[in-house]
């Protein structure tokens, strides 16, 4: 009894010095699971950011009279003219009007610039032969539209007339839709027009 009373106030200190240490561990622990789950959730936040922004890029081929023709990202709501600029800008030779600067580009978009002499350098399609130029199709009057081979006023309305209830034509296959227009027309055509 008289050890107890002598070497008790010992065992008490180290019994509470135990316990405040079991508490300064345990807040400790819990300090490490909230910092890892805010870790944990700051990384999925960053992987959604990355994947949101990821969902609104567009991937555009811009062709012919560039400074640096090829493949571009470039983000949704962007005009042709900025994917123009991203590929280094018109060269002296382009024709400013056969594409629409302020349209807004769309996914798997091709901007063709053609030459002013009515081509695109290298290709067969030139004014100077006796073939038609490129016409773009989604932008042309009934009457361009007739002057394509095979494709007389009734077919050239049914185009129109397609374009203003459905929307533009993102492909060349989307004209296999108009009524009067098959694959083997389709074939004849491709190498005159040009999308978009």
């Amino acid at each position: 009894m008289l050890l107890l009373k002598k070497y008790g106030w010992i065992a008490l200190a180290v019994i509470v010095f135990m316990i405040l240490m079991l508490i300064n561990i345990n807040q400790e622990a819990g300090l490490q699971v909230k910092s890892q789950l805010t870790e944990e959730a700051d990384a999925d936040t960053l992987d959604e950011n990355k994947n949101e922004g990821r969902d609104h890029l567009f991937v555009v081929d811009v062709k012919g009279e560039v400074a640096k023709p090829g493949i571009y990202e470039v983000d949704e709501g962007m005009r042709v003219n900025d994917a123009i600029r991203l590929a280094g800008g018109l060269t002296e030779e382009a024709d400013q009007t056969s594409v629409n600067l302020a349209q807004k580009v769309q996914d798997e978009m091709v901007i063709l610039v053609m030459e002013e002499s009515g081509g695109i350098k290298g290709s067969s399609l030139s004014t100077t032969d006796n073939s038609p130029s490129a016409i773009r199709i989604n932008y042309a009057s009934g009457e361009e539209i007739q002057s394509l081979p095979g494709i007389g006023p009734s077919k050239a309305e049914a185009i129109v007339q397609y374009r203003e209830e459905n929307g533009l034509f993102k492909t060349n296959e989307d004209l296999l839709s108009v009524a009067g227009i098959g694959e083997k027309t389709l074939e004849t055509l491709e190498e005159y027009i040009q999308l978009p």
